[in-house]
């Protein structure tokens, strides 16, 4: 046998060389490079390889290690999983910032996989500098933080270790049933230990996307089930996407007349302008999806986790006869909501229905119903796209009693600029290609509902877990992912920019460019709206100062300049408070070169509200405001008319 003798790390990064993905006959290369950020725990071990021999692995310099592992997962989910990025962080604070952006990825079913270095095998030199001594279990660190929000972990806690270790790292990482993020902990000894490893460890390795093609009996079933049934809806989800079934969804849904609606992570799976294409469905969807979905006898639900944003917390479907068709990959999405289960590939499976529904001559019963709720929600979507401020009488359709707030911020900033007008600008001047970007806040739920992607897998929303801090960093990675192919934009909040924007210096380091939009309310302005939904009033949400008289935070709103801070990383930035402003703004961003932020000081209130649809929270049962006890009495009412499980 023939062997070469190398530290574990100088291994690890040779053998990720020789990692690749086939996919309906076409080869690339599985590993694109390396995150990183430098401490004891890894530099002279995984940087030493790196700085040594990286082969083809390109190493990024990241700003914060859980901004860093949000552009990997950007990247791979633009990439379609089909490529990675990997993370590297020393032990301790920079292996823990990573735990957050772990969650993310396994929330979202996206390949990532982490690199933290890890306390001395040897214990040797122990307690070291970032080590947490637990007292009762010596064998737990930081890292053990990892496991519960990994698909898969491991400890390499001796270098032949690492062998076992990645080719099961590389199982999970390809398997799209079961992806998500990966954590192999590396202690830092044992990264500079020498071993001789077999040669035939780093041969060239081919992980194959199979399709996996449904049963028969799935078929029999399915056909069964939905020759019975007269308005199907089916529910595009982020499988079509990560199948490239978009071309055969969109002829399903020609073919046998059948509408569809669009989760987040569907979303510019087809474009919006398509007859069928209802729009964004759920608690963030939108009126033509939502009016279809209250009648549906039979619902597809194509790569679709069912989320409770997607059913309204089961609520959605009010139907007394509906029933389910889950086509999914993932046996645990398939069997969702008592659903006839086809636990196959998305492109495969509606291929199989298809040809089955053929040969009975299936069609929907729709006729005009189709047309008639498009046409409905688009004369919302222009109202909302022309909604203007006037000071005098303007009243915000989500203000409650808060228009004070608005008057106040009006007076303050000098703002003229509702959200959905400010959407609505982007929608016209944004080309068709532009890739947007977000995750957290009301914009999500905007964007689910007003954004009409005109180009295909132009739309990437983290929002499994909706993890603030996501847009900024996430948009570096799709930048990575499209080159200058595109044009990439953030969407978020000034709460969310706050919670972490790391990687916008990183993206100017790349000379990467990518767009931030701003949307500066003062305020968690999503979380003030559920609070000012359920009775509670506004209490920890806006941004102001405290006030010594009451001791509370109800003094003055807090205004921030973060056109200066984006400045100071050498971003080419605007602040907007009007609608010249903010068209001249976009346009001339688009001419830059380097990245660009438009601070946009946006109205309060002046988000889109609930479409024919609900949304459970944990409304207090006690209460001394007359108004909770309404939202509770309510809430439960809902929950009445909503499926169990």
């Amino acid at each position: 046998m023939n062997t070469v003798k190398m530290t574990m790390a100088q291994a690890l990064v040779r053998f990720l060389n020789n990692q690749y993905i086939e996919f309906d006959g076409k080869e690339s290369k599985f590993v694109e490079g390396v995150f990183t950020i430098f401490g004891h725990g890894n530099v002279l071990g995984l940087g030493q390889a790196l700085e040594q021999e990286p082969g083809d692995l390109i190493v990024h310099q990241g700003r914060n290690e859980q901004g860093m592992t949000h552009a990997a997962i950007g990247y791979a989910k633009q990439m379609k999983r089909r490529k990675i990025y990997a993370c590297t962080s020393s032990v301790g604070p920079g292996a823990a910032n990573m735990v957050t952006a772990a969650a993310t990825a396994s929330a979202n079913r996206i390949p990532l996989l982490l690199l933290p270095g890890d306390t001395f095998a040897t214990r040797q030199p122990d307690p070291v500098l970032q080590q947490v001594e637990q007292f009762n279990d010596f064998t737990l660190t930081t890292n053990d933080a990892f496991r519960p929000v990994c698909k898969y972990w491991d400890r390499v806690s001796r270098p032949e270790q690492l062998m076992s270790a990645m080719i099961n790292a590389m199982r999970v990482l390809t398997d799209p049933e079961n992806t998500g993020a990966v954590a192999v902990c590396l202690p830092q000894d044992v990264q500079a230990e020498a071993y001789d490893y077999p040669e035939y460890f780093f041969q060239k390795r081919i992980h194959r996307f199979e399709r996996t093609i449904p049963t028969e009996g799935m078929i029999f079933d399915a056909i069964k089930l939905m020759t019975g049934k007269k308005k199907p809806l089916l529910i595009c989800g982020g499988g079509v996407k990560y199948s490239e079934a978009q071309d055969a969804f969109q002829k399903f849904a020609e073919e046998f007349n059948i509408p569809f609606g669009e989760t987040q992570a569907g979303k510019s799976s087809i474009i919006y302008f398509h007859p069928m294409n209802l729009g964004g469905i759920g608690t963030t969807g939108c009126l033509a999806a939502n009016l279809i979905a209250k009648e549906t006898d039979l619902v597809i639900g194509v790569g679709t986790r069912y989320s409770d944003f997607t059913t309204a917390s089961k609520s959605l479907f009010q139907n007394a006869d509906v029933d389910f068709i889950n086509i999914n990959i993932g046996g645990f999405d398939s069997i969702k909501l008592d659903g006839v289960s086809v636990k196959a590939d998305a492109k495969v499976a509606i291929k199989a229905i298809s040809s089955a529904l053929k040969k009975v001559g299936y069609k929907s019963a729709y006729t005009n119903e189709i047309a008639e709720v498009k046409q409905k929600w688009d004369t919302e979507l222009n109202r909302l796209f022309n909604i203007k401020y006037t000071k005098d009488n303007f009243v915000a359709e989500n203000a409650g009693h808060l228009d004070h707030v608005l008057k106040e911020f009006a007076e303050q900033t000098g703002t003229e600029l509702t959200q959905t007008r400010a959407l609505g600008i982007f929608d016209e001047l944004l080309d068709e290609n532009s890739v947007i970007v977000g995750a957290s806040g009301s914009l999500p739920g905007d964007l689910q509902r007003v954004w009409r992607a005109k180009g295909h897998n132009t739309y990437n929303m983290e929002y499994g877990y909706s993890c603030m801090g996501y847009e900024v960093n996430g948009a570096l990675g799709v930048k990575l992912a499209e080159g200058s192919n595109k044009e990439v934009y953030a969407f978020v909040g000034d709460g969310a920019y706050m919670m972490l924007h790391s990687e916008l210096p990183t993206s100017i380091q790349e000379g990467l460019k990518i767009n931030v939009m701003l949307f500066d309310n003062m305020a968690f302005g999503c979380i003030n709206n559920l609070q000012m939904g359920t009775g509670m009033g506004s209490f920890g949400t806006e941004f102001r100062s405290r006030r010594k008289v009451t001791n509370k935070l109800d003094g003055n709103l807090v205004p921030i300049d973060f056109a200066m801070n984006a400045a100071a990383y050498g971003c080419k930035t605007y602040t907007v408070r009007t609608e010249k402003e903010l068209k001249a703004a976009i346009l001339d961003a688009q001419k830059q070169t380097v990245s660009t932020l438009i601070d946009i000081k946006i109205l309060p209130k002046t988000m889109t509200h609930g479409y024919e649809s609900w949304w459970r929270a944990g409304v207090a049962e006690v209460s001394d405001k007359a108004s909770i006890s309404e939202a509770d009495r309510e809430m439960k009412e809902w929950i009445s008319k909503s499926r169990q499980y």
